[in-house]
Parts: C-alpha cells; structure tokens; sequence
C-alpha cells in the first residue's frame, strides 16, 4: 500500500516519508530505558541520602519524580529539539504538525500526556490503545497524534530533488518590468513545489492546480501571462526572476567602469508586437 501524503493548506503535497511502526516501537523503547534509567537513579539518590521520615513528603516527592519522568522528559525534549525525544533522534525519526511545521510547547505537552494516561498508560490499558490506534490509522497516528494534530516522520530522509527554475527566453524581457513585492512566500512556495511535481500529477488535476496558481499570483502581482504561455510557463518565469532578484540582492553586481573614448552600450529593441506564433515551451522535467 502507498503511504498516504502530507497536504498543506495550499494543497501542495509535502515530500515527509511517514514513520513506521517498527521504528516508532525501537523509539519509544529507548524512550522506557531513559525514563526507566531515571527513576533509578532518583531511588538511588534516596538511598545514599536517607528516606525521609515524614510519609506525605516522600508521597509529594515520588508523584512528582513520576510526572516529571513520564510527562515532563517528552514534553520538554520534544519542545527544545522541536519533535524529537532521545528516542526518536536514535531512529531518526521526528513528530511535525500535519502541515508539516515544527511542533511547539502545546503539541508536546498534549502528546506526552496523552501517551502518559491514554496512549501507554493505565486508561490505554498500558499500551494496547496507542498500538491498536496506531494501526488502524492511514498515517500511523495514535491517540496524541489525534489530539495535538501532528504525525511522526522520518528525520532522516533522503534529500527530495529541488527543480532548477530557469527562465524561459521568450519570457525574460516581460518578467523583468514585474512587481513582485506583494508575491507572499508561501504561495512562491507552493508554485515552486507544483513544479516540481509536474510529471506525478495527473494532467487533468495538474491543468487545474496549474491554473489555479497562476490565478492566485497574478492577482498578487498584477499582471496575468502574456498570451499563448501555459500555466507553468508563467510561473517559472515569475519564481526564476524571483529568484534572480534575491540572488542579486544578496550578492550584488559591481556596475562596470566606463571606457574612456569608447561609445555608449545600444539599448535592446523592444518588440512592438505579439508573434504570431505561439512561443515555443517545453514542460519542466
């Protein structure tokens, strides 16, 4: 079975390789041997110091030593390495929001009490709840996941194929006069990952999808694709010269000196008229 896709709000489909349950397994197990690890040590630091005599103290102290092992080493771990627990860094894998976003204090606060009481522990009948939901969910969600609106993925994958965005010729003079100021980064974004999928989508789904993006950009910027260019035409060329302009921005070009004696550079010919002919355009690849 084909592994479900993670999907932004921009429905552009995330590459993240879901985790398994064979690896979520290992992960957590570690996870048991730290938690477990830790405790021992706290009963050894009550052994050389002494127990102390009053009863309610060691109850108060043991509840906490518990709740901070149980809740608080996920909660803060996840937190500070944004979705990773000691664990999950041993198998490479990470917990991410199903947008695909870094998780924050709230999702790991609601996974590690819900694999605390829930998931593994007494009311998920110390692990048969988070299994059995794990399993009969598509994305191998357990009952934190559901709660805190997050997956586990592999941190480890290997690197996805960026496309290189490179400026149709017919297109440099027009994309040169944009306005690209108000062309936000999450929808630059999404253009650039719709390309890079070109050839997996479906050609009616890629028609739509490509037309829709151009709609969404050339109402930002002002300026609809001249005629006969194709949706992934125009959005090359707006996120190549996007593109080019940061680079320049970034790393500037030194302007030339002028030559004594020599004659002024001719300014280019700007066409006064559409071709005839449609432009010629090969499809990203």
């Amino acid at each position: 079975m084909q592994e479900p896709d993670l999907v932004t709000g921009d429905a552009v489909v995330l590459e993240l390789q879901l985790a398994r349950s064979a690896s979520r397994a290992i992960a957590y197990g570690i996870d048991i041997l730290v938690q477990v690890a830790s405790l021992l040590l706290v009963g050894i630091a009550f052994a050389v110091t002494g127990i102390p005599d009053d009863a309610a103290l060691v109850i108060t102290i043991i509840t906490v030593v518990q709740l901070l092992t149980l809740i608080g080493y996920p909660a803060i771990c996840e937190t500070l390495t944004r979705g990773r627990t000691l664990g999950k860094a041993a198998c490479g894998l990470r917990a991410v929001r199903e947008d695909g976003g870094p998780i924050r204090m709230r999702q790991a606060l609601v996974r590690a009490l819900a694999g605390a009481f829930v998931d593994f522990g007494p009311f998920g009948l110390w692990g048969v709840i988070g299994f059995l939901t794990s399993l009969s969910s598509a994305k191998g969600k357990r009952v934190g996941d559901y709660l805190a609106g997050t997956v586990v993925v592999r941190d480890r994958a290997p690197e996805t194929y960026t496309p290189t965005l490179s400026m149709p010729p017919v297109l440099a003079s027009w994309a040169a006069q944009l306005d690209l100021s108000n062309l936000p980064d999450t929808l630059a974004l999404s253009a650039r990952q719709f390309l890079g999928r070109y050839e997996e989508l479906d050609p009616v789904s890629r028609e739509r999808l490509g037309h829709q993006l151009a709609a969404e950009i050339a109402q930002r910027i002002g300026a609809p694709a001249p005629p006969h260019t194709p949706s992934w035409a125009y959005l090359t060329a707006v996120l190549a010269e996007r593109q080019a302009r940061d680079y320049a921005r970034v790393r500037p070009v030194p302007p030339a000196l002028p030559v004594p004696g020599a004659a002024p550079p001719a300014l280019p010919s700007v066409p006064t008229a559409e071709p005839a002919d449609p432009p010629p355009f090969t499809p990203p690849r």
